[in-house]
């Protein structure tokens, strides 16, 4: 019975910008509980967020400015300084991640930040001034009962994910979505992959020089695969991608069973990942 959205970038030239808000709206329309998880407020993670609707609104504390304001940073301005819900390490809070008599939890955890770390408190200056918004990221995590799940790490950068790491707790994971759309300059390091020991990582849509294509590691990158779909059923994941020709692409992961589903939503089963039931 919960909806979540975590960042956007509904620029008004995105060619079908129409089409994802209609689909969001379809899809929480029948839930609950719907919220909005802000990473930072850099314009490529909160453009068009005043044209969508949810219940809770979710972002780390802080007072981050911009030499030129848009209307959408206006508006994350606003969401942030009136009945946010701030963003920290080991935050608890009904429904995310507490279950109720009539709703279940989520699934969503915060491993990040802890606002007390002296480090985020430098990070939070500079926002303050305009500068570093990426490190604003919180790290989040999201799990079913039935065992996968999946990492965020918005556009936090690999120089402060060094700094901090000592600080977060890792663990294994399914699926991260790489920082900073998987620029080199957001590699995770070597110790945290270690720690996380994913099955897949995706790999955004940064411009392909600018890439850490994490080669010791099964990945898919959002450049040659186009929109990715998960269904978790069961103990597996489905993978649907929407580029077609994807499907036969050499750098696709290997470790995928085919499980023989259809195709949905005009998106392509690329196969399914397998994680140990808890």
């Amino acid at each position: 019975d919960n909806f979540t959205i975590i960042d956007c970038n509904l620029e008004n030239s995105l060619e079908n910008r129409t089409q994802i808000i209609e689909e969001i709206t379809n899809l929480k329309k029948t839930k609950g509980v719907s919220r909005f998880i802000s990473t930072h407020p850099d314009e490529d993670h909160i453009s068009g967020i005043k044209d969508l609707t949810f219940t809770n609104f979710y972002c780390v504390k802080n007072e981050a400015t911009k030499p030129e304001e848009s209307e959408s940073f206006k508006h994350y301005c606003s969401l942030r300084d009136n009945n946010a819900i701030y963003i920290k390490k080991n935050l608890t809070n009904s429904w995310l991640n507490q279950e109720s008599d009539n709703r279940k939890s989520s699934g969503i955890n915060f491993l990040w930040p802890n606002i007390n770390n002296e480090e985020y408190k430098e990070i939070l200056k500079k926002a303050k001034e305009g500068k570093e918004h990426n490190n604003l990221s919180p790290i989040i995590k999201y799990s079913i009962s039935t065992g996968q799940n999946f990492l965020w790490m918005g556009d936090i950068m690999f120089d402060f994910l060094e700094k901090v790491k000592s600080d977060i707790d890792f663990s294994k994971v399914n699926i991260v979505f790489a920082p900073h759309h998987g620029r080199k300059s957001g590699k995770i390091p070597s110790d945290v992959l270690t720690l996380l020991s994913p099955d897949l990582i995706i790999v955004g849509e940064a411009p392909s020089s600018d890439l850490e294509y994490y080669k010791d590691y099964q990945t898919i990158t959002q450049n040659s695969s186009g929109d990715i779909t998960f269904e978790s059923e069961d103990n597996y994941i489905h993978i649907y991608v929407s580029n077609e020709s994807y499907l036969k692409s050499k750098t696709k992961p290997n470790n995928l069973e085919n499980k023989y589903k259809i195709n949905i939503n005009q998106s392509y089963y690329l196969g399914s990942l397998k994680v140990e039931e808890k």
